[in-house]
């Protein structure tokens, strides 16, 4: 049969993953060693007794029913964590869950977005963040984050024009993929700027417990005026290591959250009770493992960025996330072919920052995802492999 299909796919491309991952497995089949630093899943484990949660979660047969609705207790246990961690107040009606925050952007502009509605959306800035509005039929306008501001939005260059136009702002720090923290005072500007032009804000938060050299991981929420004027995702995959779990929270406003309800009420039946459980678990249980994990991921920071910087790569060191943000070596000026470059000459897989939209070019983002012995023999990879000239 001949399909037609929606003019919507165009905005979709695969194309330098396809390639990645069509010369990872040209180079696995010559024997090569790889370094596969492009994907940000954890390769740390969930902490014992979420694990153990989940499994005797597991054994209950009236735990496979339709959920429906969140749980008390883990509604609950979100409350605590965000009293405990952050020092914000959450009422119930104030918080619920999602199947991942990718999911969850995915979804959010359905309540909000009528076709030709403006969303502010980051350049560079990690894709769903765009894509979400966009399948919304939004009218995206892109602000910039330039290295020279510290890669934060100049809130005072967005237009007044466009401003009092926009509904809609997606913010997310620590940045994915720039590795920027924001400090308090952008909070404070942000929050004014939302409420003198009427936006919504929407911020991810994915990253406050992966968050380097002292630095303390913060809530958007807790700044005066937050619950205001926007929401918070709060992700249980990279603090916990509960990726394939799914699951992550919509806190704040309350009025956002009870419509964002109504929109997932026909199309979700509630997360799988044990994976609620096991949420709670980590939720509730000590932060020792996700402070540990920190640790391992600073130390994973300081052996790449230092071992890189040594052989003549200038890559600055990663304030937050689970990843580094990297200009090109001297001599190069487009991220897409040196990626490949590099992967065909080192065995080192790295994402061009031109997959992070147009801003994005010039720069490279790399995964911590391998322990420091590793890292060491990338980086010793790529000084073998005379690309660093």
């Amino acid at each position: 049969m001949d399909f037609t299909f929606s003019d919507k796919l165009n905005y979709f491309s695969v194309g330098i993953f396809s390639q990645l991952l069509e010369k990872q497995k040209e180079l696995a089949k010559t024997g090569r060693k790889i370094y596969n630093l492009s994907v940000g899943t954890p390769d740390f484990k969930p902490s014992a007794h979420v694990m153990e949660a989940v499994a005797n979660a597991c054994k209950d047969p009236d735990n496979y029913k339709y959920a429906l609705e969140d749980m008390p207790e883990l509604l609950d246990a979100v409350i605590t964590r965000y009293k405990k961690r952050y020092g914000v107040s959450l009422e119930r009606d104030e918080v619920m869950s999602i199947y991942g925050s990718q999911e969850g952007m995915a979804h959010i502009c359905l309540p909000l977005i009528n076709p030709g509605d403006i969303v502010l959306v980051p350049n560079p800035g990690y894709p769903i963040f765009s894509v979400g509005p966009f399948l919304c039929d939004a009218d995206l306008k892109e602000y910039p984050l330039l290295e020279e501001n510290d890669f934060l939005p100049d809130l005072t260059k967005i237009p007044e024009e466009l401003a009092d136009k926009a509904k809609v702002m997606v913010v997310s720090y620590p940045a994915n993929p720039v590795c920027k923290t924001a400090p308090d005072r952008f909070y404070e500007e942000l929050i004014a700027f939302a409420k003198k032009h009427n936006i919504l804000i929407i911020h991810d938060n994915a990253y406050s417990d992966i968050i380097y050299d002292g630095r303390v991981g913060k809530s958007f929420l807790a700044f005066e005026g937050a619950k205001e004027v926007g929401i918070e995702f709060y992700s249980l995959s990279k603090s916990f290591n509960y990726t394939g779990a799914r699951v992550s929270f919509v806190t704040g406003n309350k009025d956002v959250i009870t419509n964002f309800k109504k929109v997932r009420s026909q199309i979700d039946y509630g997360l799988f009770k044990p994976v609620q459980i096991g949420a709670i678990a980590a939720l509730t249980g000590p932060d020792d493992d996700v402070t540990a994990q920190c640790s391992e991921y600073e130390k994973r920071r300081d052996t790449l960025c230092q071992g890189l910087r040594d052989i003549g790569w200038n890559v600055p060191d990663s304030e937050g996330t689970m990843f580094t943000w990297a200009p090109l070596p001297k001599g190069y000026t487009n991220s897409e072919e040196f990626v490949i470059e590099l992967m065909e000459k080192s065995g080192v897989i790295v994402v061009p920052g031109s997959s992070f939209g147009s801003l994005g070019e010039g720069y490279v983002r790399m995964a911590l995802v391998l322990p420091p012995e590793e890292l060491k023999q990338a980086v010793q990879a790529i000084a073998k492999s005379g690309i660093i000239k």
